[in-house]
């Protein structure tokens, strides 16, 4: 679903500031441009579009046809394979997903369905610095210089993720068996001060009846992150998104932000929302099947009505490494929510642990 080719010498288009013609970034929160030079605000152009969603068989069966594709300058990371657009004139740098150095040299030029919509950020660097700070300090056993290391300047990137939504009707026949469990009392021996007794007890017995049916689901916005660079386990922490705030893509939100092209695409990125699926409509067969126990033998389901969207979702990123390991702290952009991985000081711990041990022989010997 893609073509590639490899140009050099890439540039991107300037945004300037139409006082002093100075370069222009996004300022979180509003729907403006700031100058870095004079600090005026350029206001973004409210858009008309209508946010739609795409016909998810037609997209995939007519891709090149399709008009809702753009042509996506990126780099490449060696150290982790992703690929990060970056501004103007940036000859190096570091990726923003693991750290390593990045010489901005060349780049590939991928034909990528083109986002419709996004969240713009809502929370700026200086908040998410102040976050980032208040959550390192926060870390027991830390190794001492990690807080020196980890807010570098430069260390913490605003990135635009991007990720799928898909919406589905289901329909699901399942075959299974439905317990129902009942008590009865029950005499049994045992050995109590050397005799045999005869007691009682209740115990609880399950009765098992066939079962069959059939159940529908519509999904709506079933979120896939679209990036293979960052960790799964942290990035559904982040969740949940404002997905009912997203507005119609405008590259005016991006400007000073990087863009990370997706890694997952349209028909794999289904595979996963299926596979996300799954886990409501197997807690519904279980809710219509009832009883006071379940099981499923066989689940069938079909999918119509598929649409997708294809959406840039707002992260405050740092990756740094520490000891030849990379270490990562994620900020969702909206919420404030934030998710990371540290290292720890093996030392600290082992001094602590040494404290630990010396209190408790002192209580011993005092009492």
């Amino acid at each position: 679903m893609e073509n590639q080719e490899v140009i050099t010498n890439t540039t991107q288009s300037e945004v300037v500031c139409k006082s002093c013609g100075s370069k222009l970034i996004y300022a979180p929160g509003t729907h403006s441009q700031k100058c870095e030079h004079c600090g005026a605000l350029n206001e973004i152009a409210a858009s008309t579009q209508v946010i739609e969603e795409l016909d998810f068989e037609r997209f995939v069966n007519n891709f090149h046809e399709e008009s809702q594709q753009q042509d996506v300058v990126t780099v490449k990371c060696d150290a982790c394979s992703a690929q990060t657009s970056f501004e103007a004139n940036v000859v190096s740098g570091s990726c923003p997903f693991c750290g390593n150095p990045i010489v901005v040299a060349s780049g590939t030029i991928h034909k990528n369905i083109q986002p419709k919509s996004l969240l713009p950020f809502a929370i700026d660097k200086k908040k998410a610095l102040e976050m980032y700070s208040a959550w390192l300090k926060e870390l027991w056993f830390a190794p001492g210089d990690l807080l020196q290391l980890a807010t570098q300047e430069g260390k913490l990137t605003g990135m635009y993720i991007p990720y799928w939504t898909y919406d589905a009707n289901t329909s699901t026949s399942y075959t299974g068996e439905r317990g129902e469990d009942f008590t009865e009392t029950e005499e049994y021996e045992t050995t109590e001060n050397g005799e045999t007794v005869t007691r009682t007890r209740t115990i609880t017995r399950t009765v098992w009846y066939p079962v069959s049916g059939h159940i529908t689901n519509a999904f709506d916005d079933t979120l896939v992150i679209a990036s293979r660079s960052l960790p799964k386990n942290n990035t559904q922490k982040l969740e949940p998104w404002d997905l009912e705030q997203l507005i119609p893509f405008d590259p005016g939100f991006l400007t000073g932000y990087k863009t990370e092209c997706y890694q997952v695409d349209l028909k794999e990125g289904f595979e996963e929302a299926k596979s996300n699926m799954d886990d409501e409509i197997r807690n519904n067969v279980i809710a219509d099947i009832g009883g006071t126990q379940q099981r499923i033998f066989v689940m069938n389901t079909t999918y119509t009505n598929i649409t997708f969207k294809h959406i840039l979702l707002p992260l405050w990123i740092s990756a740094y490494r520490y000891q030849n390991k990379v270490y990562r702290f994620l900020i969702n952009g909206r919420t404030g929510e934030v998710q990371g991985s540290r290292p720890y000081s093996w030392i600290k711990i082992s001094l602590f642990i040494l404290a630990v041990i010396a209190v408790i022989a002192m209580l011993i010997v005092i009492f």
